[in-house]
């Protein structure tokens, strides 16, 4: 509650102490989770001084907002002072004519910078990456190489990692900051520069770039062309953003809902229930077949009421057992763990799992279920875990690795999807178990 009286301000003064005490990543953090109104309210009393600190700790949803009550003058020099590849990722999440129009008032150089960015393709390399770079030249010594640096690294993204080409920009190697600060002053850059270094094509996948440069331990990682030739470096910050992001989309589809591309409370109550609705509706309609399969067999649980008492828990189960599988296979191949080329190795794999899992229910449940309702239906019951969560494992692994080959994204064939198909599915088996073993 002191929380949130603290963000309900009544007049620029209470705006002013709050953001006294406040750095500018906490700003940002915090309005992140204040009503629109709110964030309006702080951010046109953001005075000149902090508003450039604050505008780069932003996500882009809030960055939008800044711009929209900020003077346009204001609003043309901090888009002039972000780096290209976050001023990119901006003009990309707004309206065509708003990037457009700020984009002319950009000066020459970052107008040409900015375009050369958004020609790519979207959440390709080309979009994350930054086009300024310092690049060295082999024949340098450490302490021309350390002179170059002190001279020009200002104008660079980083100079943690820097790579290392020859006269035409051709890219040859990586240099390391801390290389040069402990090597020899009189040893060449060539003698210390890592040779054939990890480097993607402008229209690798933005995903696949955050995870090379995590796999490899790289602070940098160098995007050139066909030709080698240099084009720019995305740095492990754009990729921690990118990881964050696709984690996030991830996480929204195999909920069974839209990604926001946005904070919580920034989000309208509509747009938070058009996020949902469609999959729901989807769902609503998949989950018809589970009614069809009940209607199939409506004379059996006639016949044998208390079969109807297990439907709850062996759907249930196989729901739960196939939304395993399916979060399981769908991280493993966010990761790189799975393929689609290992697509029948993996079935086989999830197939014996679930089947052992389907072994393990089937003997703790036969017990009491005996007791409760007979040898016949505790045998029924038994068998259907077994096949259940053998059919549940199977299907929850298959379908984002089908999704995937159809070029799908994998978390679409998200777990209440997953679920909705077992339950059907799962319901068949019961009922063809029981017609068996009951002679019905």
């Amino acid at each position: 509650m002191k929380t949130e009286k603290q963000h309900r301000f009544s007049d620029r003064r209470e705006i002013d102490t709050w953001l006294s005490d406040k750095t500018p990543l906490q700003i940002a953090e915090e309005t992140a989770r204040m009503e629109p109104a709110q964030q309006e309210a702080v951010f046109r009393h953001i005075d000149r001084d902090l508003s450039l600190d604050v505008f780069k700790q932003l996500n882009v949803a809030q960055q939008e907002r800044m711009l929209e009550v900020t003077e346009r003058d204001q609003a043309v020099f901090l888009l002039e002072e972000l780096d290209p590849d976050d001023r990119a990722r901006l003009f990309n999440e707004l309206p065509v004519d708003v990037a457009a129009r700020y984009l002319a008032k950009l000066s020459a150089e970052e107008r040409r910078l900015t375009n050369q960015l958004l020609s790519y393709p979207k959440e390709s390399a080309g979009r994350i990456m930054s086009p300024e770079f310092l690049a060295l030249r082999p024949s340098m010594t450490v302490m021309e190489a350390l002179d170059y640096i002190r001279k020009n690294g200002r104008k660079a993204e980083t100079v943690h990692t820097l790579p290392v080409t020859d006269e035409q920009t051709r890219l040859i190697g990586l240099c390391e900051l801390s290389d040069l600060v402990l090597g020899a002053p009189e040893r060449q850059v060539s003698e210390i520069m890592h040779k054939c270094p990890h480097a993607v094509k402008p229209q690798t996948d933005q995903e696949e770039v955050a995870r090379l440069l995590q796999a490899a331990d790289l602070l940098a990682l160098p995007v050139v062309d066909e030709d080698l030739l240099l084009l720019g470096i995305v740095t492990v910050d754009d990729a921690m953003d990118v990881l964050t992001l696709e984690e996030s989309e991830d996480l929204a589809r195999s909920g069974g809902a839209e990604p926001l591309g946005r904070p919580y409370f920034s989000v309208s109550d509509f747009r938070l229930a058009k996020s949902r609705v469609l999959w729901l509706v989807v769902l609503i309609v998949a989950a018809t077949l589970t009614v069809q399969v009940l209607n199939m067999f409506e004379s059996m649980l006639e016949t044998v009421v208390s079969l109807a008492l297990f439907i709850p828990l062996l759907i249930g189960t196989g729901g739960n057992a196939g939304a395993q599988s399916s979060t399981t296979i769908v991280r493993s191949m966010a990761v790189g763990d799975v393929q689609p080329s290992d697509f029948v190795r993996t079935l086989l794999r999830e197939g014996r799992v679930g089947f052992l899992l389907g072994a393990m229910l089937g003997l703790l449940s036969y017990l009491p279920v005996s007791l409760y309702a007979g040898y016949a239906l505790a045998l029924v019951v038994s068998l259907t875990l077994v096949s259940i969560c053998t059919l549940a494992s199977v299907v929850g692994s298959m379908m984002p690795l089908a999704a995937r080959f159809f070029g799908v994204d994998p978390a679409v064939a998200s777990a209440p999807f997953v679920t909705t198909i077992v339950d059907a599915t799962g319901l068949l088996v019961y009922f063809m178990i029981a017609k068996a073993i009951l002679n019905l």
